[in-house]
Parts: C-alpha cells; sequence; structure tokens
C-alpha cells in the first residue's frame, strides 16, 4: 500500500534525522500537514473567513445565504487530529468536512488551529481549545453568528477527539456556566495514557498510520521533549504511585466486552516508586499522566453523568480502539446517552481519507454516518 510506505518512510527518516542531530523528528513528520495544507476560502455556498477568538486562531465555516426569517443554526466546533504535535484545521480533509457539515447541516462549523507541542506542551493546546469554547459559548458571539444557544456540539478526531472529551468535561465544572453543549463526537479518540498496552495497542502494534510507537511518542512529546518519558512509555512502565491509583479506570478486563479481549490477558501495568521530575523533564510528571484534562477516561464516575450525549467512533485496526470503547462503557454506565459506531474494517484516521487519490469508500461512510448522527442529535 502506497500510503503505508510512504508513512513508513517518512517515520525512518525522521529517526534518522534525529539520530544525527540534523533535525526534530516532529518537524520531519510536519511533512505531512504541509503537504495537504490549503488556504480556506469562500465558495458559492460556504463563507470562510479566518478570526481570533480570546486570542487563538479559528477558522469559521458559515452558510452563504440566510432569510432574515429562518431560524438559529446549529454550530459544530472542530477540533483536528495529529497526536498534538501534527495537523492542521487548514488541511484539505478539514477544509471538505467542515464545508460538508455546514451544507448539510446548515451550520456553522469553527475550526480551531491550537498551538502545537513539542513547542507548546501540555496544557497549552488544551487551554488554547477551552477558551475558544468559552468565547464561543457566549450569548453575545453566538448572536453574531445566528447559532441557536441550545445546538452546539464539540467534535474531534485522535487527538482532537481527546480534546473534545476534555473540554466537555471541564466545561460542566465551570461555576455559572449559562450555555451548555448539546453533544460531543469523538472519532476514534485517544483518552488515557496510563496503560499502553492494551489489547489494541498490542494487536495493531504495527499498523499503518498509527503504530504504536509513533502514538507513544506523541503521548511524550505532548508532556516533555525529554526522551526519557518517551522509554518508560514504551515499556509501559511510566506510571507513579500517584496515577497508579487511577489505573482502575483504564482497567481493560473491567470495561472492555470479551469479544475485545482476544488472547491477551490483563496484567496491571508496572508502578515507579519515586519519578524524578528531573528524569522527565517535566514538572511534577505524575501529575500531568494523572490529570483528566490530558486523559479524559481518568473521570470519576460521579463527573460522568451530567456530560452531553456523546457519539463515539472506534476502528478495528487502531491502537486507540479501546479507548474509545472502554469510554463508551463507562458513559453509558453513568447514565448518558451513548451511540457507539464501531467498524470493523476501519483503520486509524480513515477520515483523513477523503481527497484523490487516497479518497476511501470507508472514509465516505464514515463521514456520512458521523453527518447523519449530527443531523439527528443537533
Amino acid at each position: 500500500m502506497l500510503t503505508n510506505s510512504f508513512f513508513r518512510t517518512l517515520s525512518h527518516l525522521a529517526d534518522l534525522c534525529e539520530s544525527v542531530g540534523l533535525k526534530d523528528y516532529m518537524d520531519v513528520m510536519y511533512v505531512i500537514t504541509v503537504i495537504e495544507r490549503i488556504v480556506p476560502v469562500s465558495d458559492e455556498h460556504v463563507k470562510v473567513t479566518e478570526e481570533k477568538f480570546d486570542g487563538v486562531e479559528v477558522v469559521v465555516y458559515q452558510p452563504k445565504h440566510q432569510d432574515r426569517d429562518a431560524d438559529l443554526r446549529r454550530a459544530v466546533i472542530y477540533l483536528h487530529g495529529g497526536g498534538w504535535c501534527l495537523g492542521s484545521s487548514r488541511m484539505s480533509p478539514y477544509d471538505l468536512l467542515a464545508r460538508k457539515i455546514v451544507t448539510e447541516l446548515d451550520a456553522v462549523v469553527l475550526s480551531v488551529e491550537y498551538r502545537l507541542a513539542p513547542a507548546h506542551h501540555f496544557p497549552v493546546p488544551y487551554e488554547d481549545v477551552y477558551r475558544v469554547v468559552k468565547h464561543f459559548l457566549q450569548k453575545g458571539v453566538l448572536a453574531q453568528y445566528s447559532v441557536d444557544p441550545e445546538r452546539v456540539a464539540v467534535s474531534g478526531d485522535s487527538a482532537g477527539g481527546n480534546l473534545a472529551a476534555a473540554v466537555s468535561q471541564q466545561l460542566q465544572k465551570e461555576p455559572g456556566q449559562q450555555i451548555k453543549l448539546r453533544a460531543q463526537a469523538l472519532l476514534y479518540p485517544v483518552l488515557q495514557a496510563l496503560d499502553l498496552k492494551t489489547p489494541s495497542y498490542q494487536q495493531n502494534q504495527d499498523m499503518p498510520i498509527l503504530p504504536r510507537t509513533l502514538m507513544v511518542r506523541f503521548w511524550s512529546e505532548y508532556f516533555t521533549s525529554n526522551k526519557a518519558l518517551f522509554r518508560a512509555m514504551m515499556a509501559n512502565a511510566h506510571n507513579s504511585p500517584e496515577s497508579s491509583r487511577l489505573l482502575k479506570f483504564v482497567n481493560w478486563s473491567a470495561f472492555l466486552p470479551e469479544s475485545y479481549h482476544k488472547e491477551y490477558n490483563y496484567t496491571a501495568p508496572a508502578v515507579t516508586q519515586g519519578v524524578d521530575e528531573k528524569v522527565f523533564g517535566m514538572d511534577r510528571p505524575s501529575q500531568s499522566l494523572a490529570d483528566p484534562r490530558a486523559s479524559p477516561l481518568l473521570v470519576p464516575d460521579a463527573d460522568l453523568h451530567s456530560l452531553p450525549k456523546a457519539y463515539i467512533l472506534t476502528c478495528e485496526y487502531d491502537v486507540l480502539r479501546d479507548d474509545g470503547i472502554m469510554y463508551a462503557t463507562r458513559l453509558r454506565a453513568a447514565g448518558v446517552e451513548v451511540t457507539h459506531q464501531h467498524y470493523d474494517t476501519g483503520f486509524h484516521g480513515a477520515l483523513m481519507f477523503t481527497v484523490w487519490p487516497t479518497d476511501f469508500l470507508i472514509a465516505c461512510r464514515m463521514t456520512d454516518n458521523y453527518i447523519k448522527w449530527l443531523k439527528e442529535n443537533l
């Protein structure tokens, strides 16, 4: 498969450049973003503007024509994927998806250009997104875009799904927050950093697009550029006594249906006593690993029941499959309305393959089902 060959070759080149000191690994991998980057412009159906919300860049997509007596519109705040290190709201597949949502739902789409690691480690990307959501969910701002305050959703794929879930959780804790999110749509989301040897991490460790090594690197770069954390996470030996208390929330033997256990047996991740902050190059690494703003799956059950209805898309051939399934299980147990759509032939990043020459049928099917859910639930 040419796509797989390209990704693997680029990854090998990035490793080589970093090993000889020419360029950082993620700087080389950023080529993927550059290749797909476009300048979003208005067309006959969609008005596109680039703005700043509370200092954060956003691309706003709106229907071009609206009758004065028309009803207020729905809105989707979309957060792109890319492991917090790659990606952009200005990439061609995200531009196409935003336009499709606008035209099929008569909705406003807000695509957020949050800052990326490793230049900006956690919690900066999360904080950028949260500021945008808080700014948008003001009555005056919603009125400016003719948006119904009761019909706003947050959505994202991969790392964007992580940010969408985290924002949904934190917004409900915000004192005095009058306008609430109606829905959250999480597309093959990454939701926890404590156990990186779930069945899906093991089964799909060498899968194209997102092998285990790359996902672990994304996690480590989100927190720090120190490679000591990457090595510890690769061995699944990065938990401290502090984060280990939260392992019960990611215990896949409890939250995964039996059919997903496959031939794997649960073994709790190793706990390292006295994690040295200087070794990992982080301020309080155990706190970051245990922070639900980074790993939304770590919140206690009591914080789940008031969350908005959820759409969770998972793929069989994806290291992140089990994160999404475990979250769906826990949300349902907490009484949240959940639609879980699993693709037996799906792979991580499939939604990005909508542009010729890599326009795949499964990407079209995923997109259509996702938009159908938004149409019926937002």
